[in-house]
């Protein structure tokens, strides 16, 4: 093997999962089963993922009462006419399998006084149909389940390359602690997660750098719908608050909490006929809009009805006590905070992309479930269901010729994190506009710095974070990460930045203030491609709209 990459170690699998979430986990497991020998890359430790701050739960169709036609049109509903119908029918009819293969794996969910699966109801689902684990803590519990399985996982170990040939995928360069290896493969699964981090207020952990898509992109690969990012409308606020903020789950409101302004009146009152349940865009750009007209940083919610509170939502009472609010008594301060991508890259619904042995699951992908809005407590189970799709459609790549021959050196264009956060959040939030969005591209555009993300290696490579040496010939990975991490969210903001500027309408989750109203023309997915030149090409996908209702907002 020919290498400019100082390489220290190296591996030989026949599939290569990059993240330890609930979407990775059941790509492995599954594939494991299968015979496949897999090894998952995870940059942080083995709770270091959204799957573990998920507080409210699964979507599944209830036994009673529900049915796979109902979930699908509420799912539809809040896609906002960008779902693809072929795709949510299928991904939502695969839900209780899942779960019960999660239940047979150890997950524990919560009951109610007749013994059965307790149930609640969140915004946009015309019933109770979300199961739950530990109250508010179901994310936990499915990560604690998977994690228990023991599948191999490499952490504090981050994919830097997607290496392809005539034959599509061949394996990955990656950073570690033992410094740089390769890993010989001909199947690669993207499970990271999401792209908070490009704002400066998250429900995401540190992690979610957008890390698939740069991956998917650099790769060949397509990304698409990356414009409709969701805003969780109700996320704790602190004065001053940034970085990772719990949210305070849909469930609150499900249970009968009410958001209210300043002066105790409705915020969502005459917005939409199921008010505080709303579809999480509905909501979020009613409370930014009462923040706009009263001049504030946040609303209320109002859970003081909720008998039990504590009990039923341990996680968000304690999140609450640490700031000084006692639920039970008091009113919780909120405001919108980014949460979810609604795209990412392009799949089907068994997690293939365009580029031969490269897959995707969970939030990083775009399979068309979510359309222009997710319909809350769908995520989770994209993870599951896809999750499991994807790792057995990896094994149609055993026996692809996957040696990495050469590893030529390459560079990275990456912008100041804080720039990047600073201009996404000013003018790529919940309610967005053309200037806007395009002062926030040539800013972005001008902070570039050119690197290579290699350049760690050197001996006597500084530490971004703290500034301290790493010494004489000794390697230091946290470099090489912080660097590559920034290369991500750079190119990803660039991504939707431009496929933002492109939506000229308000669909889902982007609001355009100079288009507030959705365009039927413009009922087609926004695909984006890495070009020549590092430039980004836009181009469209057609949605099924035959079986898609009018546009509800």
């Amino acid at each position: 093997m020919t290498a400019t990459v100082p390489v220290s170690w190296e591996a030989e699998v026949d599939l290569v999962i990059i993240g330890g979430g609930v979407a990775g986990l059941t790509a492995a497991r599954t594939a494991s089963l299968r015979g496949l020998r897999v090894l998952i890359l995870s940059k942080g430790g083995p709770t270091d993922t959204s799957t573990q701050y998920a507080q409210g739960g699964i979507a599944v169709v209830a036994p009673q009462g529900d049915s796979v036609d109902s979930h699908v049109r509420d799912t539809v509903e809040a896609g906002a006419g960008l779902c693809e119908a072929d795709a949510v029918r299928s991904i939502v009819a695969g839900g209780q399998a899942a779960v019960a293969a999660l239940t047979d794996l150890g997950a524990v969910f919560d009951l109610g006084r007749d013994g059965q699966i307790s149930r609640t109801r969140e915004g946009g689902h015309s019933t109770r149909r979300i199961i739950h684990a530990g109250g508010d803590a179901t994310g936990a519990e499915v990560q604690r389940a998977l994690n228990a399985a023991g599948l191999p996982v490499l952490f504090g170990a981050a994919a830097l390359r997607v290496v392809t040939g005539p034959d599509g995928v061949r394996g990955v360069v990656a950073v570690s602690d033992n410094g740089f290896g390769v890993v010989h493969t001909p199947a690669v699964l993207l499970a990271t997660g999401g792209l908070g981090q490009l704002y400066a207020s998250s429900t995401n952990p540190p992690g979610a750098t957008g890390d698939g898509v740069a991956l998917a992109l650099w790769a060949g690969a397509a990304v698409a719908d990356l414009e409709f990012v969701q805003f969780h409308p109700t996320v704790l606020y602190t004065p001053g608050g940034v970085g990772r903020r719990p949210l305070i789950s849909e469930a609150v409101r499900g249970e009968g909490a009410i958001l209210v302004d300043t002066d105790g009146n409705s915020v969502t009152a005459g917005v939409h006929p199921r008010g505080d349940l709303a579809p999480r865009d509905v909501v979020s750009r009613a409370i930014a809009e009462r923040m706009r007209a009263t001049g504030t940083d946040h609303v209320f919610l109002d859970a003081r009805r909720i008998d039990g509170f504590a009990q039923r939502f341990p996680t968000i009472t304690a999140s609450c006590l640490a700031t000084g609010i006692d639920p039970a008594a008091q009113l919780i301060p909120v405001a919108p905070g980014a949460h979810y991508q609604c795209g990412g890259v392009l799949t089907d619904t068994h997690g293939r992309t365009g580029v031969p042995g490269l897959y995707a699951a969970g939030e990083v992908a775009r399979t068309g479930l979510h359309g222009a809005n997710r319909l809350a407590s769908n995520s989770l189970l994209e993870g599951l269901v896809v999750g499991e799709r994807a790792g057995a459609a990896a094994a149609e790549r055993v026996g692809v010729r996957s040696r990495i021959e050469e590893i030529p050196s390459w560079t990275v264009e990456f912008a100041d994190r804080a720039l990047v956060q600073q201009v996404m959040t000013e003018h790529a939030s919940v309610v967005r506009d053309g200037v806007g969005l395009g002062s926030a591209l040539a800013r972005i555009e001008a902070a570039r710095s050119v690197a290579s993300p290699l350049d760690a290696a050197s001996p006597r490579a500084v530490h971004p974070i703290d500034g301290t040496g790493s010494g004489e010939g000794v390697f230091d990975a946290p470099c090489s990460l912080r660097r590559i991490e920034d290369a991500a969210l750079t190119l990803t903001a660039r991504a939707l930045l431009v496929a933002a500027a492109d939506r000229a309408e308000s669909r889902g989750c982007h609001t355009r203030s100079e288009y507030p109203v959705p365009v039927e023309d413009r009922r087609y997915s926004t695909a984006v491609r890495l070009g020549a030149d590092a430039a980004l090409e836009l181009s469209t996908v057609a949605v099924d709209v035959v079986a898609v209702p009018a546009c509800v907002r």
